[in-house]
């Protein structure tokens, strides 16, 4: 995405701040005051997707959602560096530069893998280990046909230049883009799919998300999962169909201190279908463990 071009009709742009922190130029929404939580988006989405959130918990936190490196406005400066590690140490390196201390730390999708890789890497003000929510969290390997098929397609693709220009032709963005988010589960609303139509439409954003998922590798963080020592909330959209709600069941049982929640009728993107009951999860101390 392009600052000049894009910036100034994307959701909370008032809020936006661009930092170099070296590999990356990085993009971050800052805005309100109080307990600092940081939002990390999932693959191929943005700081769009906590826009209906966002405003909703910095009523009582300051939120900093962050793009994360090649997707949306943030710009990756050393491509091989956009896997699940790579990004969680440039997050948590860009945290220390810029004084960030979590208390919360919430990730949608990837975006709850990376939280998690992130866990024992930033510690609140008072030394402890910020609290982390995961949201339809990606945690878990690619089953079947697809755990070798997959990889290898994502690295062909990505290693192919063509392939984020080919990928941007064609019709209707925004028609694209519902049909994608349908086939998670979920449907939002029409301003959603107009943002998700935008992004789909970037060579560069494209790019960025193939780099990701062909570097993605989600094992060795499931096989460290017994070490992490953080309250985790799992959160799951009982309709998503992109990944499985018994995925965090199954992790939160590897977790040495984890709840999982599940909520009826929401898909994939539970936070863009109803930020209101996402929030009320979240700043509800029943629905945390210990």
């Amino acid at each position: 995405m392009d600052w000049q071009r894009d910036l100034a009709t994307w959701p909370h742009n008032a809020h936006s701040r661009r930092l170099y922190h070296a590999p990356h130029h990085w993009h971050v929404q800052d805005m309100g005051s109080g307990p600092l939580a940081i939002l990390l988006h999932g693959a191929g989405a943005s700081t769009h997707s906590w826009r209906d959130l966002m405003p909703l918990l910095a009523q009582n936190h300051r939120v900093i959602a962050i793009d994360l490196p090649g997707q949306g406005f943030s710009r990756a400066g050393a491509k091989r560096r956009l896997g699940l590690t790579g990004m969680a140490e440039d997050i948590a390196a860009l945290c220390e530069a810029q004084g960030w201390q979590p208390d919360l730390i919430v990730g949608h999708s990837a975006g709850g893998a990376i939280a998690l890789e992130l866990a024992t890497r930033l510690m609140t003000p008072d030394g402890k280990p910020p609290d982390i929510a995961c949201l339809n969290a990606a945690l878990g390997p690619f089953e079947g046909v697809a755990g070798w098929l997959f990889p290898v397609l994502a690295k062909l693709l990505a290693l192919n230049p063509l392939t984020a220009a080919l990928f941007t032709l064609g019709a209707d963005k925004v028609t694209r883009a519902r049909r994608l988010i349908e086939s998670t589960g979920s449907r939002i609303p029409p301003d959603g799919l107009t943002l998700y139509g935008r992004l789909i439409a970037d060579r560069a954003h494209v790019d960025g998300t193939l780099q990701m998922m062909a570097q993605w590798d989600v094992a060795p963080l499931l096989d460290r999962l017994s070490a992490v020592p953080n309250r985790c909330l799992l959160i799951t959209g009982a309709r998503d169909q992109a990944v499985p709600p018994d995925t965090s069941t199954r992790a939160a049982a590897r977790l040495t201190c984890a709840q999982v929640v599940a909520l009826d009728g929401l898909g994939h993107l539970a936070h863009e279908e109803d930020p209101a009951r996402i929030l009320a999860m979240l700043t509800d101390s029943a629905n945390w463990p210990g």
